[in-house]
């Protein structure tokens, strides 16, 4: 059984992505979180990971930091973690790395706590373009995969897992969306696993 060292559930959000993406492909694990709010959280990191952040996984002696990394790691002893078509599974791999690597102007603007409700929050023009590319990325997925199943490659892929946070921030600031989002937002909030994480964010004190 390997380790995942995460942050807090509430406001970890690259945690959850490597964290969902083993509780749906049934992998055991053993979960240590680190809260980033106390004191010394970097020393108690570093006893794990050589980034001194989180996430990172232990795997006996092998040791992997960066979420989408870990995601990689994980699929490679749960192979439908990725879509098995060759290009679905670049597509896939291109969505999870946009998201990754950009919409800082959504990550600021939109923060990420899992326990909001914040309604009410009037965007950036910057935010509006993050939340509407990401939208065009998840309609397009639905259109052309939909048929194969209720996520956005059929199936639950990291994909799916990579884009999770995002599905917390939209229902923490009430985003509005068309109907195959929608329908994708609320298939992602009812897994057990997701419930597990919004539970786990409530329970905690900080």
């Amino acid at each position: 059984m390997f380790k995942l060292i995460i942050g807090n559930h509430n406001y970890s959000s690259w945690s959850l992505r490597p964290w969902l993406a083993a509780k749906q492909a049934g992998l055991s694990f053993e979960e240590i979180s680190i809260p980033p709010r106390q004191s010394p959280t970097k020393a108690d990191v570093l006893k794990y990971s050589p980034s001194g952040k989180v996430p990172c996984l232990v795997d006996g002696e092998m040791i992997v930091w960066e979420s989408l990394s870990i995601c990689e790691y994980l699929a490679e002893k749960a192979p439908s973690l990725w879509p098995s078509d060759e290009k679905a599974r670049a597509e896939a791999r291109s969505i999870a790395c946009e998201i990754h690597f950009g919409f800082n102007a959504m990550r600021q603007g939109m923060p990420f706590d899992v326990r909001a409700s914040l309604p009410f929050l009037e965007p950036s023009v910057e935010v509006k373009a993050d939340v509407a590319r990401i939208i065009s990325i998840w309609e397009s997925c639905r259109r052309r995969h939909g048929g194969e199943g209720p996520f956005l490659f059929g199936h639950f892929t990291n994909a799916d897992a990579i884009y999770a946070p995002a599905v917390f921030r939209f229902l923490t600031y009430h985003v509005e969306l068309p109907e195959e989002s929608r329908k994708w937002v609320e298939t992602m909030a009812a897994l057990p696993a997701m419930q597990e994480w919004r539970e786990a964010s409530i329970a905690e004190a900080s």
